[in-house]
């Protein structure tokens, strides 16, 4: 449940996550006009993020209720090019979940945003939560840093086994 002091707070960060699902179809477009559209989208919500989290930390299930809460991971999670804003957002969430505050979802996203800012940095994922690309009609991960591990560590995140997502994400046969 929202605490009432940050109502104002929940409901921006829900609607800003409106319109990014909105938009999300312009960062795969062809066009470079929806492309450039879908930038400074997500530039403009990682710079309120970063302001949220100056003032306030990360914005916690307890706080400003869950849906607010997986509005402000995702929208760290699109920050691609602002680095810095994930790697905060990566650090509070992670004290929120050691914390508890973080809700039920809050390992799990950890998980991914981990995962998405270890493949900014250019390094090998732990969770296999990047998709690098397609081959043969299947997902394909960025490299992990241990591929044996991946469904162990998964299942410890809340997320289910590789072969589940990429069952339920491939596109169907024709």
């Amino acid at each position: 449940m929202t605490s009432p002091e940050h109502a104002a707070l929940a409901q921006e960060l829900t609607t800003m996550a409106a319109a990014d699902h909105a938009a999300a179809r312009h960062g795969y477009s062809d066009d470079p006009a929806e492309q450039l559209a879908w930038r400074r989208l997500t530039a403009r919500h990682g710079d309120r993020l970063a302001g949220i989290m100056e003032e306030y930390g990360w914005p916690t299930a307890q706080a400003v209720g869950e849906d607010a809460a997986r509005a402000a991971w995702l929208i760290a999670q699109h920050a691609d090019r602002q680095l810095d804003v994930q790697r905060r957002a990566l650090a509070l969430l992670e004290q929120a979940v050691a914390a508890g505050t973080a809700g039920p979802d809050g390992p799990r996203q950890l998980a991914f945003l981990r995962d998405r800012v270890l493949v900014n940095e250019g390094r090998k994922q732990i969770y296999g939560t990047q998709i690098a690309g397609v081959k043969d009609g299947a997902p394909v991960p960025w490299p992990c840093e241990a591929p044996e591990r991946m469904d162990a560590l998964r299942a410890q995140a809340g997320i289910e086994p590789y072969a589940e997502y990429v069952a339920k994400h491939a596109p169907p046969a024709v």
